[in-house]
């Protein structure tokens, strides 16, 4: 069986989305609430967005949440709404349902129920049936009240239970799934080890990142404000560099001039002596 990264080589231009012919013989929706409780629906959320995520690059990979999937045309009441649902080989798109013979009779490869408090056993062991006759290749069922995880894999015989789903790598999905077997603690990771993120985790992200963003931008400022403080205080030295540098020039031409002056009244005193000498001899 091939792994998520053996299908469609990953799209490196944009994504041609899918138009969903729409049909009105086939509703978009079946009059039934999209999860029965608060948690039911964050584990919907979570799973289906955390995949949307994983698969972002992947122009061939559809992920859907409560989305009607009809296997048979002509028969709109053979219908089912998986929590959330994979199919690799179709394209992104918004769809009003998911009609099997409209997206080239490609069946949902993965898909995931999370347990609400309306369940019944028999409503969830006829769901495994149906999965199983549509040739679902892996189904996943989560139960957040208790943490349990069930997970189905088809072989040659059609899907069958794997005994051990704490440390299971889905094959098409590259996910590995930690079950800590607490309430409401199921754990994700994508293929580089990462967790899948609640919404609210994703927040408290975004709001941590908006913080450091914060004071990186008051850390960039002040660290502006002391280059400017800096360059000023540069500027002022540079000028007053300048200004002790005339006026050691100021002073050395006043201390030349002032020698210049004292020489020229040594000669001139000098001259007059020798004059002096000259016309007392002359009297002599």
């Amino acid at each position: 069986m091939s792994t998520a990264k053996s299908n469609s080589s990953r799209s490196s231009t944009a994504t041609t989305l899918f138009v969903d012919p729409y049909d009105p013989l086939y509703p978009s929706s079946d009059g039934k609430p999209m999860a029965d409780s608060t948690l039911q629906f964050q584990w919907i959320v979570t799973i289906k967005e955390g995949l949307q995520s994983l698969f972002e690059d992947r122009a061939d990979v559809f992920v859907a949440g409560d989305l009607l999937w009809y296997a048979v045309q002509g028969d709109p009441r053979d219908s089912m709404a998986p929590d959330v649902l994979v199919v690799f080989g179709r394209p992104k798109g918004h769809r009003r349902s998911y009609r099997q013979w409209v997206e080239e009779n490609v069946v949902p490869q993965v898909v995931f129920e999370i347990d609400s408090p309306s369940n019944t056993a028999a409503e969830m062991a006829g769901k495994l049936r149906r999965y199983d006759k549509r040739g679902v290749e892996e189904y996943y069922y989560y139960d957040p009240e208790t943490g349990a995880l069930k997970a189905w894999l088809r072989g040659p015989a059609g899907l069958r239970a794997i005994k051990k789903t704490n440390g299971w790598t889905s094959p098409r999905l590259g996910v590995t799934f930690e079950v800590p077997r607490r309430k409401d603690a199921l754990i994700l990771l994508r293929p580089d080890g990462l967790p899948f993120r609640t919404f609210g985790e994703l927040a408290r992200d975004e709001a941590a990142a908006r913080r450091i963003a914060e004071a990186e931008r008051q850390r960039r400022l002040q660290a502006e404000r002391k280059t400017r403080l800096a360059e000023r205080i540069a500027e002022a030295e540079t000028r007053r560099a300048e200004v002790e540098t005339r006026r050691a020039e100021a002073e050395t031409r006043r201390a030349d001039e002032e020698r210049s002056l004292r020489e020229e009244a040594v000669d001139r005193a000098e001259r007059l002596a020798a004059r002096l000498r000259e016309l007392g001899e002359s009297l002599d």
